[in-house]
């Protein structure tokens, strides 16, 4: 009996210091696939511009994207409510294309449901080491508007949206065979930023552009159009048969160790599916869409990315989501990952525009 207990905590203590080592390794690979993974988007994600702007008079800027900002006389104050003279920095961080919108983490989703982007972008003031606020809101024209449908009927509004920080939650996810699974454990949503209608509208122009009244400095405004495809959804379960890295199933930072997205053919839409198949066999982890999401018959890309052993691996695939098999209640995608350079995803990425 005493050698039977003795055996035993042996092998225990033996597991406990293997497990331990093992950890700390795969404590120290995740972080440098973390700073990898980092170090790509913050080399590759839109930038801010800076201008200049009178304060007491106004003035108008132009960014990089032909997006127009007015600013009226004494648009500025500062957080006691005096107002502001003088010059003012303004910085904008002005998107429009999917590439920039996937690089920034900023991707047209909300609560599931599938977004048209005719820009986002945020904006801030500061006056020397003062963060400013504004006075009077000021109009924005972006160079982007819904195009003439078919039948004529111009959409006149565009909903305007707000971007809040991502929200913790308790995960309750799907298996590899989109049973549910619940998790005790908490996370923080990687969605980049969670879109909500603020009430306002952008103003179709007609001309190609669209306008609306930028009201608050320092947070996101979106001015998207729900697609509203009418057709009947499903859910989209991505299988990464290969380069899966397991960290992205306890990782939050918004930008994960693997990654899988989804553009609309011929449409300004990026739908990130950052849902994580929990307990799946070997060749069945990966990504998920939200639940009956993904309109049947929607044709578009899906792009698959995974940070891994200090390299890259990705898979471009065009597809056209299914009807789920009998008995099911998914359609499948799987994904055969290829190694690539930082370059070569840089270039994936930017091909999404175009599809």
């Amino acid at each position: 009996m005493k050698q039977s207990i003795f055996s035993t905590v042996a092998i225990a203590a033996a597991i406990s210091f293997t497990a331990c080592k093992k950890d700390n390794n795969t404590v120290v690979q995740q972080d440098a696939v973390e700073q990898k993974v980092k170090s790509f988007f913050d080399a590759n994600a839109p930038k801010y511009e800076a201008f200049t702007i009178d304060a007491s008079a106004g003035g108008s800027l132009v960014t990089g994207k032909g997006t127009k900002i007015s600013f009226p006389a004494n648009a500025f104050k500062k957080a006691n409510g005096q107002i502001v003279t003088g010059a003012v920095t303004v910085q904008v961080k002005d998107m429009y294309n999917v590439s920039d919108m996937l690089l920034g983490n900023r991707p047209t989703a909300a609560s599931g449901d599938m977004l048209i982007s005719y820009g986002e972008m945020t904006v801030k003031a500061n006056q020397g080491s003062d963060e400013l606020q504004l006075n009077a809101p000021a109009q924005v024209v972006v160079p982007a508007a819904p195009p003439k449908p078919a039948n004529g009927q111009v959409i006149r509004e565009i909903p305007m949206w707000r971007g809040d920080s991502a929200v913790t939650y308790t995960i309750n996810g799907n298996d590899h065979e989109n049973l549910p699974v619940t998790l005790t454990q908490t996370g923080y949503v990687p969605r980049g930023v969670n879109w909500v209608q603020n009430g306002n509208v952008a103003t179709n122009n007609n001309n190609g552009t669209s306008s609306f009244n930028l009201d608050s400095l320092g947070v996101w405004r979106n001015c998207d159009a729900l697609m509203g495809d009418p057709r009947p959804k499903t859910t989209v379960l991505g299988y990464f048969s290969n380069q899966w890295n397991a960290a992205t199933s306890t990782n939050y930072m918004g930008a994960e160790p693997s990654m899988l997205y989804f553009k609309v053919k011929q449409q300004n839409t990026l739908v990130k599916l950052y849902n994580k198949i929990i307990n799946a066999p070997a060749g069945k982890e990966g990504l998920l869409s939200y639940q009956n999401s993904m309109p049947i018959g929607i044709e578009g890309t899906f792009l698959a990315v995974t940070f891994k052993n200090n390299k890259i691996y990705a898979e471009m695939q065009d597809v056209t989501v299914g009807a789920p098999a009998s008995g099911k209640t998914y359609f499948p995608v799987t994904f055969t990952l290829s190694e690539v350079t930082e370059s070569q995803l840089l270039s994936l990425i930017q091909q999404l525009n175009s599809k």
